[in-house]
């Protein structure tokens, strides 16, 4: 949509952004503004519906009047939520990519500050964060790829956006900011196989950490051995592009209490399979496109930490570790019936080698219970087509018994937007796991309860005294069309919620 978006300082204003609900009147902002009553008149036209993300325009006249004004609806006063700010901002932004105009300033916050509006009111500087997501969000694209046989590429604006509300203008920046981490996870995911490797997705998480002061180490080649990653090296062996786990850490802010290396830290992991092509249980073609994007757990686990050390920069430690392999085919591959043991002494008959990414997601496990005395672990994955079955492409999957660790989980998604949908743990599920000749399968051929076949699966590799949440984002990371703050592509699922989770 943009070349860049950014907090914008001195020129002239072009456009002006008010907001509208459904059957509402003009802010104070916008009746001082309207000196001719062009703006009124727009408001009072029949396009004004005060739906969300409805735009209505009018076009002032007079010295230092702005050329543009866009009313922009946000619905229901009565059913108004904050989160509904991104789909606004959507709005606006795919109409300021086609107007061309390049300093807009956003001027919400009257409305929403204002006591008339009871349950719509919404603090400045949070509102601002939130119409800044979504302008940041809608501004993703990718064409870096595209060659002489698309034409000339698009000319797109670099927009500056401010506001008169000091407050509104910082959570404009700070919504601004965690977009831009959120795309970061997008291009990744975006990235083909053929160059997304396992030794870029190394070098960018490398690259991102100097540049952010996260500390990075990547285990590779023999130190996979020597740490006995047993589920990267088997899934990994098929393919020329070497397996990794990759290690970054926010050392938590300066002069913090929780901060240095004794202290317990947040731990995410990600799932980060460059490709799957299912192994010897290979996929059928239509079920192996799109497997560029078996890597978006663990790309969101990098724009989170991204986010973490540029936006969030929390008191406390937080450690992500990324489960680096391609599943590919080879005499090298591994089989199904084939037995490992993992590190914690679990032994695991393989099923089915398309149930790879809770063997690599098992050794992080292992690692993270084992080596960094966590006070929480969240793992993410697109781990199962179930998932996508049972819920579909509007909540994630979340598998978590800790009361607290759910809540704060809560509370990050009320913020976020980013949504998931509890399911249910119990011992008959960790049963259907069980192997007459190892200890457990990575896959029961039944198919029963396929989503919580995985967690119960990665169940066996978290220490029961860790407070532990595993989400399953197989639907929500991708989206199959134009929606709200978003384009058909990669969402970027993840990011903010656990740079959230970081915050609380």
């Amino acid at each position: 949509m943009f070349e860049s978006v950014s907090i914008g300082g001195k020129g002239e204003t072009q456009a002006v952004v008010f907001g509208i609900f459904k059957g509402g009147t003009l802010d104070a902002v916008a009746r001082a503004m309207d000196r001719d009553g062009s703006i009124a008149r727009a408001a009072a036209r029949a396009d004004c519906t005060g739906d969300l993300g409805r735009i209505a325009e009018a076009y002032p006249t007079g010295k230092g009047a702005p050329g543009r004004v866009l009313l922009v609806g946000l619905g229901d006063r009565a059913k108004f939520k904050p989160v509904m700010l991104r789909t606004a901002a959507g709005a606006v932004g795919r109409r300021l990519a086609q107007t061309k105009d390049t300093r807009v300033s956003i001027e919400l916050a009257a409305l929403l500050s204002d006591r008339a509006q009871k349950g719509a009111r919404t603090k400045p500087d949070f509102a601002g964060r939130l119409f800044g997501e979504g302008l940041g969000l809608i501004a993703w694209n990718y064409d870096r790829l595209k060659g002489k046989g698309s034409g000339e590429r698009p000319k797109r604006t670099a927009l500056q956006v401010r506001s008169s509300d000091a407050a509104f203008t910082r959570g404009l920046e700070e919504g601004l900011g965690l977009a831009a981490s959120t795309n970061i996870a997008r291009d990744l995911s975006e990235t083909p196989p053929n160059i997304a490797t396992t030794n870029y997705i190394a070098a960018q998480a490398r690259a991102m950490a100097k540049k952010t002061g996260l500390s990075c180490r990547v285990f590779s080649g023999d130190e996979l051995e020597k740490e006995r990653f047993t589920g990267l090296i088997n899934v990994g062996k098929a393919s020329e592009n070497k397996p990794c786990m990759i290690r970054l850490e926010w050392a938590g802010a300066r002069g913090s209490k929780r901060a240095g290396k004794h202290s317990q830290p947040l731990v995410l992991v990600g799932k980060t399979m460059t490709y799957d092509t299912g192994g010897l249980s290979i996929k059928p073609t239509p079920g192996m496109a799109g497997m560029k994007r078996d890597k978006d757990g663990g790309c969101a686990v990098i724009g989170a930490m991204h986010a973490i050390a540029t936006v969030i920069k929390p008191a406390r430690r937080v450690v992500a570790l990324l489960a680096v392999a391609e599943n590919s085919i080879s005499d090298e591959a591994y089989r199904p019936d084939d037995v490992i043991t993992f590190r914690n002494g679990v032994s695991v008959e393989v099923t089915n080698t398309d149930a790879e990414g809770r063997l690599v997601l098992a050794d992080a496990l292992i690692w993270a219970c084992e080596k960094e005395s966590p006070a929480a672990v969240v793992d993410i994955a697109t781990l199962t087509g179930g998932v996508v079955t049972a819920l579909g492409s509007t909540f994630a999957g979340l598998f978590c018994d800790d009361d607290r660790l759910r809540a704060r989980l809560e509370r990050a998604m009320e913020t976020t937007g980013e949504r998931f949908w509890r399911l249910p743990h119990d011992q008959e599920y960790r049963d259907m796991m069980k192997s007459q000749v190892a200890d457990i399968l990575n896959s029961n051929p039944n198919r029963k309860a396929h989503p919580i076949q995985g967690a119960a699966f990665l169940s066996y590799f978290v220490e029961p005294k860790v407070p532990w949440a595993h989400l399953d984002i197989a639907g929500v990371h991708a989206s199959d069309g134009d929606s709200g703050c978003f384009v058909k592509g990669p969402t970027g699922w993840g990011v903010r919620l656990l740079a959230q989770l970081a915050a609380d």
